[in-house]
């Protein structure tokens, strides 16, 4: 069987590799889906940018599209394109990467970087931004909307639990006995747990940040075969189940994604591992001094980095590549680039975007922002395979059945690996 991945890789130095893309005139429309469950703030920044960019190019109009949470997206993005009726970019999560080429969907980026400009704005990315996007020799996705998970913490929890309010636990020692002093319990009534791990929506990317600082790593970067079973991995899993069960610092079963900021708000917990995401919500809302940290390391320290990257629809016409390249451009200047990190709490994707005047003073009153990029030396690639939502929701799956007593993490694991093995046996070259 010879796969899309395959056809797409072998004709993108040829048909897409044009010297020189389409200096078109005239007015070109384009448009763009992104990633919002609702509107509010994150809309209103992207119309905010969508306008300003148009004031800038009077003869490229830009149309962003919200189209739900990112799995959404990404099937009204299929749906669109497949009827010929769809956008020519889209914010996308960088793991969908084998599942956009596999159905012929994009068009590698480098391929489009004919000028010297371009080739040093591509390079111009954090390497570890990059690394879900680079596949069979090409770079697929523009990183935009990136994040690592980052432990915040309640310094006026810590205080009261005995602790340095300043020191984060560096360790998953020191992390497991913190837990245990900051719960707060009257007989069987918990009113503060000492950490919560989320693990609905995406159980598989906190597990990928313990499987990391255990020694393991997940998937390999060809997309055709993942390690969930083996040892480093078991070990993670098991952490995870003993801050519950031996700990008793972590509350039971599974603890949902979309409460855990609330909880933490709320003081029902007094740390958590969450999307530097949240970090201008939580800045916003606490009523509390909080602290931001590196997550504590086993053998390393580690997170795998998240979040979305731009890409190029093939059903593009050259006229409407050329002006998308010149937004995305736009989109990921230094200057843009840090200002929608302060206003999001996303990791500014690029290093100079940190040496503006603007990001330097914001870091200067709010070094918290700072952690996120001074932990991706450490960061790896998200978890990302072919058929990669079935292959995660299998890992999901096998997670939350550790967490809530159904499976001993290593038959979870064993299990989550079988059903990995058996989805990726086509994709193996």
């Amino acid at each position: 069987m010879i796969h899309a991945t395959r056809r797409l890789l072998l004709g993108a130095a040829g048909a897409l590799a044009t010297p020189g893309i389409l200096r078109a005139q005239g007015a070109r429309e384009i448009s763009f889906y992104f990633p919002v469950a609702v509107g509010g703030p994150i809309a209103k920044i992207i119309d905010g940018y969508a306008a300003d960019f148009m004031r800038e190019n009077p003869t490229i109009k830009v149309t962003p599209i919200y189209a739900g949470t990112y799995q959404e997206t990404l099937i009204k993005a299929q749906t669109a394109l497949k009827a010929s009726s769809g956008p020519q970019l889209a914010v996308l999560l960088s793991t969908d990467v084998f599942s956009l080429i596999d159905d012929d969907m994009i068009v590698p980026i480098d391929t489009l970087a004919d000028t010297d400009t371009d080739k040093a704005w591509l390079g111009s990315f954090y390497p570890a931004f990059l690394k879900n996007g680079e596949v069979g020799g090409h770079t697929w996705g523009v990183p935009f909307q990136r994040s690592t998970i980052v432990m915040f913490w309640n310094k006026a929890a810590f205080r009261d639990a005995g602790l340095d309010p300043d020191k984060a636990p560096a360790t998953w020692q020191e992390h497991a006995e913190f837990a245990m002093k900051l719960t707060k319990r009257e007989g069987d009534a918990v009113s503060r747990w000492g950490v919560e791990i989320p693990a609905t929506g995406f159980a598989y990317w906190l597990f990928q940040a313990l499987a990391t600082e255990a020694g393991g790593t997940l998937a390999f970067s060809e997309g055709q075969e993942t390690d969930f079973a083996g040892p480093a991995a078991v070990a993670a899993l098991q952490y995870w189940v003993d801050l519950r069960t031996k700990y008793r610092a972590h509350p039971p079963g599974v603890v949902e994604w979309g409460t855990t900021p609330s909880d933490f708000l709320q003081q029902k917990v007094a740390m958590m591992w969450t999307t530097t995401g949240n970090l201008s919500n939580i800045r916003k809302n606490a009523t509390f001094p909080f602290g931001v940290a590196m997550l504590p390391a086993d053998k390393r320290r580690g997170s795998p980095t998240g979040g979305g990257n731009f890409y190029m629809f093939k059903a593009a016409s050259e006229a409407q590549r050329l002006a998308g390249m010149k937004f995305m451009r736009w989109i990921s200047s230094p200057e843009r680039a840090a200002q929608w990190g302060i206003e999001t709490g996303y990791v500014a994707t690029r290093p100079d975007a940190w040496e503006t005047s603007t990001m330097k003073q914001y870091v200067a009153g709010f070094p918290a922002a700072a952690v996120a990029r001074d932990q991706l030396q450490y960061a790896v690639a998200e978890l990302s395979t072919h058929d990669n939502q079935r292959v995660t929701q299998a890992l999901n799956d096998g997670v939350q059945a550790a967490l809530t007593g159904r499976a001993t993490p290593e038959a979870a694991l064993g299990e989550a690996q079988a059903t990995a093995t058996h989805l990726l046996r086509s994709f193996k070259h």
